[in-house]
């Protein structure tokens, strides 16, 4: 990726961005770096003081801080309450989205009484079902496939290969990565003396606004009610979400983590990645779940929640297994202990 553009100062960025400059605002900057890597003319950021000896060996233009660093280094800076937030904002100045080329690639098929809104692009080989209504500013990519009844709000953008199924509602400045599948049918089977019998999914997917889904994420229709992700949910790469799961706004979740069915998470959760939730259970708002985290009942305190051992080397793992098997028993014992010393 190009990481460069034309020329803007230090000055030009905080009157954009807000922030105190402090040193020579007139530095010309045109490409970020990180604080290892940076050279002239490129700006870096020092989100956590920990890292300021990196600051002091950077070749970087100008940098980024907080309050707490604004001393750490003599070169030019913008000092910021948040110097992580504000680099994100500097970086979507940097690094905006392609322009979208308005128009229906002669490849693509689009089927009638679709409405594709006049400043959206349809790409080559894509494919959109019947009665379909895209907004404005869309970009709908090469072999993307959208079916009957689907309905995308303004200035999404749909990376290659994207499979919507019929009848889902998709919000306004919504992003999917290559890969993602929306719709598909849940995981919903009766047992029948040894076999499967299928439910069919009557239900839709509903994506509120500002959502993103990373590539090759999954998203599953509801059995019966629908599956819903509201307004500003990130969600990273290869991510199972089950049939009729709800995610609170603004909650983020990490790769390959799990989401049975019918579990409902709420607002401004974050899922470390490899973490599972069991199906039926709830999280209240505030909830963060470490990495490789297995939730099985419902939580109703704000808070973090780790369900993990500390790696250890195989010898160990081997001798502490015997007693983590135990446990049960162990714990028994030493209740009937303790009640036979109060006896005593």
């Amino acid at each position: 990726m190009d990481t460069s553009r034309s020329p803007v100062t230090l000055n030009e960025l905080a009157d954009r961005f807000g922030g105190e400059v402090t040193g020579d605002g007139s530095v010309r900057l045109s490409a970020l770096g990180t604080l290892e890597r940076a050279e002239k003319g490129q700006l870096s950021f020092l989100a956590n003081s920990k890292y300021r000896r990196q600051l002091a060996d950077s070749k970087a233009s100008a940098v980024i801080v907080g309050e707490a660093d604004r001393d750490a280094t003599t070169l030019p800076r913008i000092v910021t309450p948040h110097p992580y937030l504000y680099f994100a904002r500097v970086a979507a100045f940097f690094f905006p989205p392609p322009p979208i080329v308005p128009g229906v690639h002669r490849s693509a098929v689009v089927e009638a009484g679709s409405a594709i809104g006049s400043s959206s692009s349809v790409g080559a080989l894509a494919y959109v079902g019947k009665d379909v209504v895209v907004g404005e500013r869309c970009m709908i990519s090469n072999h993307v496939s959208i079916a009957d009844g689907v309905t995308l709000g303004d200035d999404c953008r749909l990376f290659a290969g994207v499979v919507i199924y019929a009848d889902c509602h998709i919000g306004s400045r919504v992003i999917l990565h290559s890969g993602v599948v929306i719709g598909a049918d849940g995981f919903g089977l009766a047992p029948d003396q040894g076999r499967w019998v299928k439910i069919p999914q009557g239900g839709r997917v509903i994506i509120g606004d500002d959502v993103e889904i990373g590539a090759n994420t999954t998203v599953d229709r509801g059995a019966l009610d629908d599956t819903v992700l509201e307004e500003g949910v990130k969600l990273d790469n290869q991510i199972q979400v089950g049939h009729n799961v709800q995610i609170g706004a603004h909650t983020a979740i990490a790769g390959c983590a799990g989401l049975a069915g019918s579990a409902k998470i709420g607002k401004r959760c974050t899922i470390g990645g490899s973490a599972g939730i069991s199906g039926h259970i709830e999280l209240c708002d505030d909830v963060h779940v470490s990495a490789f985290t297995m939730i099985s009942k419902s939580i109703t305190k704000p808070g973090r929640y780790t369900s993990q051992l500390p790696q250890m080397t195989h010898a160990e793992w081997r001798n502490s297994a015997p007693y983590i098997r135990r446990l049960d028993d162990l714990a028994a014992e030493l209740k009937a202990l303790q009640k036979r010393t109060a006896k005593g």
